[in-house]
């Protein structure tokens, strides 16, 4: 019986790796319960998830979106016209795509709304709005807006966020 070197190393390699896969799901079943994280709630010190009252921010808190509810929605509502390219609500970031006004074809919009803060406040919303214009030959080529644009789009969701504000208060 001649000796084989090939056939005995694919033997031990073989078992070698069937050790090593018992071995690492062995590993992965634990007889511990599972862990628990304590949170710093009543630790004392500085806690950058505290408000200075001591309490949960209110996002955190409920699991509501991470910005103004009423600049959210206004937002939504005064951009309805334009496609939605996306939107964060945690973030509080909304994109459009472009859009292409029926009455002047050789130009098109863009707009992108950051919401800042919790708030519902003036300076709580940015608005920037992008604008090309056709060309001769056919190709859409970068051109300013004026920044009356934005001003006005930013006018028409603060004044929409204060009516949803306006309905949602109870007598």
């Amino acid at each position: 019986m001649a000796f084989e070197r090939g056939s005995v190393l694919r033997g031990v390699a073989a078992g070698v790796l069937a050790l090593t896969v018992v071995a690492g799901v062995s590993a992965c079943g634990s007889t511990k319960g599972p862990k628990t994280f304590t949170t710093q709630s009543d630790e004392p010190g500085f806690n950058p998830f505290k408000r200075h009252g001591g309490s949960q921010a209110p996002a955190a808190a409920s699991g509501a979106i991470g910005v103004n509810g009423f600049l959210w929605r206004a937002s939504l509502d005064t951009l309805a016209f334009m496609p939605l390219a996306s939107a964060d609500p945690y973030g509080g970031v909304i994109v459009t795509d472009w859009y292409i006004n029926p009455e002047k074809p050789d130009e098109r919009f863009k707009a992108t709304v950051y919401i800042l803060d919790t708030r519902l406040r003036a300076d709580g919303l940015n608005v920037t709005i992008f604008k090309q214009v056709k060309d001769a030959s056919g190709a859409w080529t970068d051109t300013a807006a004026t920044d009356q644009t934005s001003t006005d789009i930013e006018n028409a969701i603060l004044t929409r966020a204060r009516q949803l504000r306006l309905s949602n208060i109870k007598n």
